[in-house]
């Protein structure tokens, strides 16, 4: 399991939103690409980065933030909001993006996962957000009927590089992740499985720890609030290889 440190960006600057409430906005930099900087130095292997702006409107306005992110790290970068197209997927992979992130439009336009993981073939990751067991939809604001487990099993059919499941009751609350869901959807498909959503502690990190073949967790706002210490985290996970 790696630990993959989380920057959100809306008009250019690195947030956090409270239950993904676009009117719920705490501003932790206007450097992004600093911020970026910072987690690699302390050991990141890979970043999770969201555009914000292209998650609730459709249309991506922090492509220049992503592009200084991109030049100013090494490591991977996996990237969500806003991508609706294969036009837009396209334009993330030539700066240079190694993942980018479907997440509504995987539930509406299926067919554009299949086709975005023939073209990119492992570099297309399916974020799954769900509440209750359902799928959650345009920025967390509309519950469908989808099963998100077996919604997880039909996507994978397309060669999806892996999946990011966040249980949106809990992101950015700090009250602990999901153990019973996070490890459900692990046993029931077999592409990587990301945990996203509700760590607040080092001690949350333990227990995702103990879910069998949970390839990665993302954290934000633990890291930002300084409840979770990320080196540490880092650590942990090695130390228990």
């Amino acid at each position: 399991m790696i630990i993959i440190p989380a920057i959100d960006l809306k008009d250019g600057k690195c947030v956090r939103l409270l239950q993904g409430k676009e009117d719920e906005v705490t501003v932790y930099s206007d450097d992004p690409a600093s911020m970026a900087n910072k987690w690699v130095d302390l050991g990141a292997r890979l970043l999770h980065l969201v555009d914000l702006d292209g998650a609730f409107s459709g249309e991506q306005k922090n492509y220049d933030k992503i592009r200084a992110i991109r030049k100013a790290i090494q490591i991977p970068i996996e990237l969500g909001g806003g991508i609706r197209d294969i036009s837009r997927i396209d334009k993330l992979v030539n700066i240079g993006i190694d993942r980018v992130i479907i997440g509504t439009s995987a539930a509406s336009n299926p067919d554009m996962v299949k086709e975005a993981s023939k073209k990119y073939p492992g570099q297309v990751i399916v974020g799954i957000d769900a509440k209750d067991g359902k799928v959650a939809v345009k920025g967390w604001v509309e519950i469908t009927e989808l099963d998100a487990v077996e919604f997880a099993q039909s996507v994978e059919m397309f060669g999806i590089g892996g999946i990011i499941y966040t249980d949106i009751s809990r992101d950015g609350m700090l009250i602990g992740p999901n153990l019973d869901a996070m490890a459900k959807m692990v046993e029931s498909v077999k592409v990587p499985v990301i945990a996203s959503g509700g760590v607040s502690n080092i001690e949350d990190i333990k227990s995702l720890m103990k879910i069998d073949n949970l390839w990665g967790v993302i954290t934000g706002k633990a890291l930002y609030s300084g409840a979770l210490d990320l080196r540490e985290a880092i650590e942990l996970v090695k130390s228990k290889k």
